[in-house]
């Protein structure tokens, strides 16, 4: 593709691929280490999940207005990638040493958590660098088609890694993979567009991000809408491996296969996103996707009877909402990225993560209270029915009739 005879954003891509599939290792790989070395139980698991997700809501804003500071931040990207490579590294070292414990994982979660809130929010100004307004939509193609690959291979070769060697084997994967990403990022050579002079102190800075998204017709139900979504999600992830393997009697292998197969569907939604944008219009196909996404997840609870009939539901189910969540991610990263103005990127980026990804930890240890009282099941049912609530909020917006980007909004 164009985009990709370009040395800067072939090296940003290349660097984001390698990570989403070192990512998707450890998704599979750390709870699966909780569960099969140290035997977790619901509430265990919500609190990883949770200790994962804590440093988006504790870090967002006050890295959102730090960052805003700070010359060269391609390179804060790069020491995030090399200190999660060796976080991720003293997992299996502790395990040689019969040495691993709850602590451990849920110091390991916290910390990779803390530095990728650094990586992502940083992420938005290279990105900017290296790209141009009217490549916004195929560019994040591209990348959620990385997404969408790494979520078919990363899975299923983590579950199988752990099914041969062990969950904590499979995590050096991980490890090598933010080693492989630091050196593409570090071919980058574009200018990272200069520092404005930030006017008042870092919590003004904050509100004012705050401000610009809460007054914003567009970024405000937008936002509402993926909160909900998110956090009814989470309650749904803190419990989906246990309830598979406990319940539903899952192997480690097969329930990649599973995670992996769903995301082929989130390959079909990246090839597919740009074309549904032009032809039906981008403010449309973020509300099919804000849909799409949690209703296949009603499967999952409902699968019952024999095993090729679980499994063939539980393929279906993931299938379905990898090709919403596809769907729904790019139309909104191009929307966000189309509205905000450069000098508040990083400020109002921080503001949108702590809601959006401050609610996912929320979630996830009330999936492991809401697990612990009434059962992994009925969790489930309610998780995934009361996820697709979140479309409530475009309704009465003007997302719904959002055919076009939108110019981007004075500063």
């Amino acid at each position: 593709m164009r985009l990709l005879r370009g040395a800067d954003f072939r090296n940003l891509w290349l660097g984001e691929t390698v990570s989403l599939f070192g990512d998707q290792v450890t998704l599979i790989a750390l709870p699966l280490a909780a569960v099969l070395v140290l035997h977790a139980n619901a509430a265990e698991m919500g609190y990883l999940t949770a200790a994962a997700l804590l440093p988006h809501l504790l870090f967002s804003i006050p890295a959102g207005a730090w960052l805003e500071r700070v010359e060269r931040r391609r390179w804060l990207m790069i020491a995030s990638d090399v200190a999660r490579a060796g976080l991720l590294a003293s997992v299996p070292v502790a395990y040689a040493l019969d040495a691993l414990s709850f602590g451990q994982l849920y110091a390991v979660a916290f910390l990779t958590g803390t530095f990728a809130v650094i990586f992502d929010i940083s992420h938005m100004t290279l990105y900017v660098s290296v790209t141009k307004r009217e490549d916004y939509v195929e560019a994040n193609s591209l990348l959620n088609g990385s997404r969408a690959f790494s979520y078919v291979a990363g899975p299923s070769v983590g579950g199988i890694l752990v099914q041969i060697l062990s969950a904590p084997a499979a995590l050096l994967l991980d490890a090598f993979s933010f080693i492989g990403s630091a050196l593409f990022l570090g071919r980058i050579r574009a200018q990272e567009p200069p520092l404005e002079p930030a006017e008042g102190g870092m919590w003004a800075q904050v509100r004012e991000g705050f401000r610009f998204i809460f007054r914003h017709d567009i970024l405000r139900p937008l936002l509402a809408s993926v909160a909900t979504l998110n956090f009814f999600n989470f309650v749904f992830a803190a419990l989906f491996i246990l309830y598979a393997t406990r319940e539903l009697h899952v192997r480690s292998g097969t329930l990649g296969i599973v995670l992996g197969a769903g995301a082929i569907g989130g390959l079909l939604g990246a090839a597919v996103a740009g074309r549904m944008g032009r032809r039906f219009g981008i403010g449309p196909i973020f509300v099919f996707g804000m849909v799409l996404f949690p209703a296949p997840l009603l499967l999952i609870p409902l699968a019952g009877g024999p095993k090729p009939v679980v499994l063939a539901m539980l393929f279906t189910a993931e299938f379905l909402s990898g090709l919403g969540v596809m769907i729904l991610d790019i139309s909104a990263g191009a929307i966000i990225t189309a509205l905000t103005p450069h000098r508040l990127r990083s400020r109002s980026t921080g503001a949108l993560r702590f809601v959006n990804y401050g609610v996912r930890p929320l979630g996830a240890l009330a999936g492991g209270a809401l697990g612990a009282a009434f059962g992994l099941r009925p969790t489930l049912w309610f998780a995934a029915a009361a996820g697709v609530l979140g479309v409530l909020w475009l309704v009465p917006s003007p997302v719904p009739k959002l055919l076009e980007l939108p110019e981007e909004e004075p500063a």
